[in-house]
């Protein structure tokens, strides 16, 4: 234990922020992480719970109160060997996880939760900076062979674990850069893309070969999904290529609004939106990139994505952004007592509705309206829950103006296609079907073919990804060898 009475004495510690008006000017990350005395200051909050929730809150299971403890007496070596021996990928989570940790955590019953996520960011950035992070390549070959198919968080961690085994791993990604929708769905303002880079150099070394521009299976033309490929791979030739294969790209199916005016010019994906911009920044040309600057901007969807939309369109210098929830607006607080150590529901204002943004809640889309097959804005009505149902409040009908509607819906599940191909047996939601049993888990109805991610969870998050590629590295660890090392 770090400091026995370390929660009474110190208050938490959060990271700042560079102001408003300076980080609208570009697409850099805004956050100030800790400086080392600052994470050991928070560091000494944690109480070493005998039961420590924090560890089950995190789907990764990060053995949180070890590497608060490090932390706290300055052994950030070990530090980053605790953290890394459960999380392939600290920087990603540590700057993009909601941190489930910290409301599972024993002191945010009646306090502020521990700042673990800060506390996980500082120690990783610690680690690159002295050098710590380093290519472990396998010292025994086994000579078999894995294709992964997607290079999002799910296949970067089953590919890591999978190379360091000793086994040969491919991973083809139908994109121009590796990342998958870490690349293209989350802005450079909330995670710069050079992490992603620095990773995939350390997986090169450690003998992981990467294709990008590959498309496995085929590809519906209508589809809106960004898809880069030049080249294309039928599931036959990598089966008969490779001794397995794991399907773990990303939940990229959007979910639509099929109201009257949808098909209006100015109505569009966010995954039509975010990804471009993203290209951008990474120094491509597009012809025809979808912007917002000068636009009444309305945001469709109350989540993430949509905050993100937010973020990215005062970026581009919207005239005005609006985001629609359709439920109604959540208490600031939560009822602690009856939530905790669970995910409470509570309103979250992010650092994107900072910037500037009017919500809506409580409010369905009826129609949208235009003129010349352009959108100029969206007919509304408010609703409100009556026993357990939505109802519309008669007479509320507004107009909202607008020429660019992002729907940020939420996805529905992958892009079917590739599973498709496959000839894989589908879950009600249209994922990939395959289990997480400990033994024999994550393996399609197709002997030697598995999933993992989004791919065979639905759309999650980036911790819950690089859980189910570790775990599945096991699973398919198991399958080609009769047993494994690698931890599940």
């Amino acid at each position: 234990m770090s400091k026995i009475t370390g929660f009474l004495e110190q208050p938490r510690v959060k990271e700042k922020y560079q102001p408003v008006d300076a980080r609208l000017k570009n697409y850099a990350e805004f956050v100030l992480p800790l400086a080392g005395d600052s994470a050991q200051k928070q560091a000494v909050r944690c109480m070493d719970c005998g039961i420590p929730f924090c560890n089950n809150g995190c789907p990764v299971n990060n053995i949180i109160p070890d590497f608060n403890n490090l932390v706290y007496e300055n052994d950030w070596l070990s530090a980053i060997e605790t953290l890394h021996s459960t999380n392939n990928f600290p920087e990603f989570t540590g700057r993009i996880c909601p941190a489930p940790c910290e409301a599972a955590c024993t002191l945010n019953i009646n306090d502020d939760p521990v700042g673990i996520k800060s506390i996980e960011l500082a120690i990783i950035e610690r680690a690159w900076q002295e050098g710590w992070v380093r290519p472990q390549p396998p010292q025994v070959k086994t000579g078999k062979t894995v294709a992964v198919i997607g290079s999002g968080p799910a296949g970067l961690a089953a590919a890591q674990q999978l190379a360091r085994a000793g086994h040969a791993v491919t991973v083809f990604e139908k994109n121009d850069r590796v990342g998958g929708l870490l690349r293209y769905g989350i802005p450079d303002f909330k995670m710069e893309k050079h992490h992603i880079d620095r990773r995939v150099e350390q997986m090169e070394a450690e003998g992981v070969t990467f294709r990008t521009g590959v498309l496995v299976g085929a590809w519906d033309k209508k589809s809106t999904v960004t898809n880069l490929a030049k080249q294309t791979v039928t599931p036959e030739e990598l089966r008969a290529e490779f001794d397995a294969v794991l399907l773990s790209g990303g939940a990229e199916q959007p979910r639509d609004l099929p109201v009257p005016g949808r098909e209006l010019d100015g109505v569009h994906f966010a995954m039509e939106f975010l990804p471009g911009q993203n290209r951008v920044n990474a120094g491509d040309k597009l012809k025809k990139q979808l912007r917002a600057g000068g636009k009444h901007v309305v945001v469709i969807g109350g989540g993430d994505t949509g905050s993100d939309c937010v973020g990215t369109s005062n970026r581009h210098g919207a005239a005005g952004v609006t985001q629609f929830e359709v439920m109604p607006q959540p208490p600031e607080h939560e009822n602690k007592p009856l939530v905790w150590p669970y995910w409470p529901l509570k309103l979250r204002t992010s650092s994107s509705h900072e910037e500037g943004v009017t919500r809506e809640f409580a409010i369905a889309t009826k129609e949208f309206v235009g003129k010349g097959g352009k959108l100029t804005g969206v007919k509304t009505v408010r609703i409100e829950l009556v026993d357990g149902h939505l109802k519309e409040i008669e007479g509320s009908e507004e107009i909202h103006p607008a020429e660019l509607v992002l729907l940020a819906m939420g996805f529905v599940s992958p892009v079917g296609s590739v599973i498709d191909a496959f000839g894989i047996h589908k879950d009600t939601r249209g994922n990939a079907l395959a289990g997480t049993e400990e033994e024999g888990g994550y393996v399609t109805n197709l002997p030697g073919v598995f999933a993992a991610g989004d791919m065979r969870r639905g759309q999650s998050l980036v911790v819950w990804a690089i859980r189910e590629g570790r775990q599945a590295a096991r699973a398919m660890d198991q399958y080609l060898m009769g047993t494994s090392v690698l931890p599940r």
